[in-house]
């Protein structure tokens, strides 16, 4: 039987997670189902699946602990993360998402929104919840809640494409790797012709049927090898572009026509771009890892650049004060104020494909002007004591350093324009270092001078 210690350590800062059943079953979901409505005071709600075999049943537990304190609720089945999202915004419910998204077959998870998608975090919220949830464990299961089922995938792929137009776009050919997460879900209802009609894009599909143990790999493009496959198929394919998707979409990766995978700080730099041109003197909301040209772009267009630290809810938290337009991070989450600030791989992917569509230049050639810097990309290091690593690092660089700041970790900023950033896990025994310099010879140089303080 779970126990409080459980619920403690697969309670994150942002969502739960855990290993199925070991640590999330069916008794912790009608649990933390039970809390969410104590805490929230939700009377109806939204509940959603990924492809992963426990999702319908654990779902369902919690639908069944969130009914049992008088919730009613609405059952939108399989789902992406960021239709749960528009779920909540389009309906105006609070809503749980169950997936474990880019983390390997034996997980599952659970991201809880308020409604119209307002985060749920350790400081807003989940705290309280995982202390409820404990009182619950180990009751009697409730009967089955009673559900209205919705069917919101085309208001969802409507939705989006209201936001943007890609109908008058040049002919496309886009290979998509969706990893057998739920990209091969979403994909052909928005960007296929599935559901409401066919756009210039020839969609070369990878790998979307529906199978949550990811048997060709895992669903987390965030690491090089997952990559591999769609790479070598764009060129393969003559493609214009790739996009790979993690395993419930919220995010979305992007390579180019000769298979090179194209920075997130890249992307959203190009997508700041086409915001502020919509909506001029927009504040657009950067987290502190992504390129420093992303808040010069943001400058430069007459913007205002805001910077955050790591983290969904934070973010989010950000937009909502400074009616931000937009918020990308350096994970390739990507946040629309039109989208209720929610993060959406998926309208991403489609100002990218809007923009390259909307003039006859490659896509290397289309990002160029937006990746001015070369970024190490996040790099962890295993470490007996975060906090004595972070200060060996500031006291190894504090001579030549021009700034400093603690925002999230330690920032260090350097004459040349160089930074690096040092960040606990906040699970893991873990140092995430981020370094990012004018030219590759000069990032090597600092990476690995940053690399021997933290390991040393």
């Amino acid at each position: 039987m779970a126990s409080a210690q459980t619920l403690s350590a697969i309670i994150k800062a942002y969502d739960v997670r855990g290993v199925v059943p070991e640590q999330l079953d069916e008794d912790v979901c009608q649990a933390v189902g039970a809390a969410f409505v104590d805490v929230t005071g939700a009377q109806r709600l939204v509940v959603a699946h990924d492809m992963r075999e426990s999702g319908p049943a654990l779902s369902q537990a919690f639908a069944a602990g969130a009914a049992s304190r008088g919730a009613s609720i609405v059952d939108a089945g399989l789902a992406s993360t960021d239709m749960l999202y528009f779920a909540s915004g389009h309906l105006e419910l609070p809503g749980a998402m169950f997936t474990a998204s880019h983390n390997p077959a034996k997980y599952n998870g659970i991201k809880m929104c308020r409604a119209k998608a307002v985060p749920i975090g350790s400081d807003s919220g989940l705290s309280e919840i995982r202390e409820r949830a404990a009182s619950y464990l180990g009751r009697p299961m409730p009967d089955p809640a009673v559900v209205e089922s919705h069917d919101l995938l085309t208001a969802y792929a409507r939705y989006l494409r209201e936001l943007v137009d890609l109908s008058g776009s040049r002919a496309l050919k886009v290979v998509v790797d969706a990893g057998n997460g739920m990209g091969g879900y979403t994909v052909p209802a928005v960007l296929g012709d599935a559901v409401l009609g066919k756009l210039p894009l020839q969609i070369v599909p990878l790998y979307f049927e529906l199978d949550g143990s990811f048997p060709n790999h895992e669903a987390n493009p965030l690491e090089p090898a997952n990559l591999v496959d769609l790479q070598a198929e764009v060129v393969k394919q003559g493609a214009d572009i790739g996009l790979a998707f993690d395993g419930d979409a919220d995010r979305c990766f992007v390579v180019d026509a000769a298979g090179a995978a194209v920075s997130p700080s890249a992307i959203t730099a190009l997508v700041a771009d086409r915001e502020l041109a919509r909506a001029p003197g927009a504040a657009v909301i950067h987290n502190l890892i992504t390129s420093r040209a992303v808040p010069q772009l943001i400058a430069e267009r007459g913007g205002t650049p805001v910077r955050t630290r790591v983290g969904h809810s934070y973010i989010k938290a950000r937009m909502a004060e400074t009616d931000a337009v937009f918020g990308g991070e350096h994970s390739a989450h990507y946040y629309f104020r039109d989208f209720w600030r929610a993060d959406t791989g998926m309208l991403a992917a489609m100002h990218v494909l809007a923009a390259l569509g909307e003039q006859p230049a490659p896509l290397a050639e289309l990002v160029a002007g937006y990746a001015r810097y070369t970024e190490s990309g996040e790099i962890n290091s295993t470490v007996r004591d975060q906090g004595e690593r972070i200060e060996a690092v500031r006291a190894a660089f504090s001579a030549r350093a021009t700034a400093t700041d603690e925002l999230d970790g330690l920032t260090v900023e350097f004459a040349d324009g160089s930074w690096i950033n040092v960040r606990p896990s906040n699970t893991e025994p873990l140092l995430r270092l981020n370094v990012e310099a004018p030219d590759e010879p000069a990032m090597t140089a600092l990476r690995d001078e940053a690399l021997g303080v933290i390991r040393g």
